[in-house]
């Protein structure tokens, strides 16, 4: 297809891809195989800690390595994938710098393209959330939250002041639950900076539908994690959906609204649209059904892992789309991929989940750990802190969130709003739900 070297193309840089591709290096002969990684950021994103960056507690460069530090020798394209064609096994893709538009043809397909934000086509959702999904996402609603206490304490009417100052999270999952408790954590660092703000003028709203926090999870959990929050002025609704959002706040299903001047959405996640449209076989959620070994169920020469696949587990489910899954089946994929090129049997996929864990903000968190015991407080966020620290890639980005987190200690964080950007700001909720291009800027007062 490709010439006399088989060509394997990586599409997407996240856990999963790169995983990959650094076990495809290990794993075949020089000469064995061409390998090319196409992603649309140059760095690949550590997304446990986007919470983090969010509220200053971390840098924002500190979550991010690049790309061709970790891969010695892949091909690395940054591109936007524009379209897949399965039966003539090629991929078209836009060069982000020149916008050159190119074709390739692959002998092997690996998608980790991840997934995107989902506002489930509620009216004025997309228009009026911030995501917290991407790096700039988390640039973004820092840089609105400094803003937000910088309008308030030069504004003088009181309930205008308040408005300002309430944030409302939807969705109770972990990013949700984490990011009101660093944005909490934020407000109440920083507050003595500004003269006209009290601590009772901020008002943290978190909305889940279903019944408790951390959904899935042990109720204890849950229970936990909505105790922590309540104790640090937190209010929480659960059990009462979105109906629609406009430009005063949110109303819910139950008819209750939430005045808001600041939504920030981490209800739901959707596939990317390269994958809705192609046409690989789907589950009702839009990710790819791939057999036990990740091979995409029938086309042995397409290979998918991570947040766009959907890998039965062996228990009449799926594996969930986390990051300590995504890691462990990219080295499975890769080791298929080239047993598939030396005609050896491929091997599925199997794991068990070391646990899930949540960080609350106040040096307290939750964690799932095997067996389904459940750890609360001050030991379940020194485990959280200490197990994302030895899986963030590279011992320079080890030592700079360590030294981060140590200032985090000694000193107030940052309220610098920093307006610097690769390309013009754009949340991703809107430009997820197709409403902006990423290059369009999003004004909001």
């Amino acid at each position: 297809m490709s010439g006399t070297t088989p060509r394997i193309v990586i599409l997407g840089g996240g856990f999963a891809g790169i995983a990959a591709a650094s076990r495809l290096e290990h794993r075949l002969h020089p000469g064995e195989a061409e390998l090319i990684l196409i992603g649309r950021e140059n760095f690949s994103l550590f997304t446990p800690m986007l919470p983090e960056v969010c509220s200053g507690a971390i840098d924002v460069r500190h979550v991010v390595t690049p790309i061709r530090s970790q891969l010695r020798f892949t091909d690395f394209v940054l591109a936007d994938v524009e379209a897949l064609d399965v039966e003539r096994r090629s991929v078209t893709f836009t060069h982000t710098l020149t916008g050159v538009s190119e074709t390739i043809c692959y002998d092997h397909l690996v998608l980790a393209l991840g997934s995107a934000t989902s506002t489930f086509g509620l009216p004025g959702v997309a228009e009026r959330s911030f995501a917290l999904k991407t790096l700039e996402d988390a640039a973004i609603l820092r840089n609105r939250l400094v803003w937000l206490l910088e309008l308030a304490n030069s504004t003088e009417d009181a309930d205008s002041r308040r408005r300002l100052l309430t944030i409302a999270v939807v969705g109770g999952g972990f990013t949700g639950v984490e990011a009101a408790g660093e944005i909490v954590d934020l407000f109440r660092d920083v507050l003595r900076f500004y003269r006209n703000i009290a601590l009772e003028d901020v008002r943290m709203w978190l909305l889940e539908a279903g019944s408790t926090l951390l959904p899935g999870l042990p109720p204890r959990m849950g229970a936990y994690a909505q105790r922590a929050l309540v104790s640090r002025g937190v209010h929480i609704v659960a059990g009462d959906g979105v109906e629609r959002a406009d430009e005063d706040g949110l109303l819910l299903h139950s008819g209750r609204r939430i005045e808001t001047a600041t939504i920030v959405w981490s209800a739901g996640v959707k596939p990317t649209p390269l994958v809705a449209a192609s046409a690989l076989p789907k589950t009702e959620r839009g990710t790819v059904i791939v057999e036990e070994d990740l091979q995409v169920q029938g086309f042995p020469n397409v290979w998918a892992a991570g947040d766009c696949a959907a890998i039965a587990d062996g228990s009449g489910g799926y594996y969930p789309p986390t990051a300590q899954h995504a890691i462990r089946e990219g080295p499975v994929l890769a080791d298929n991929i080239v047993a598939a090129l030396r005609g050896r049997p491929t091997k599925p996929f199997r794991f068990s989940a070391l646990g899930m864990m949540a960080s609350l903000g106040a040096h307290k968190a939750v964690a799932q750990l095997p067996g389904n015991r459940v750890l609360t407080g001050f030991p379940a966020w020194f485990l959280w802190r200490t197990y994302y620290l030895m899986r963030l890639p590279g011992y320079d980005r080890k030592l700079r969130v360590a030294f981060d987190w140590t200032l985090d200690v000694l000193f107030p964080r940052d309220v610098a709003e920093l307006r610097i950007y690769s390309r013009r700001a754009c949340s991703s909720a809107a430009a997820d739900a197709g409403l902006l291009p990423r290059d369009e800027p999003v004004v909001r007062m």
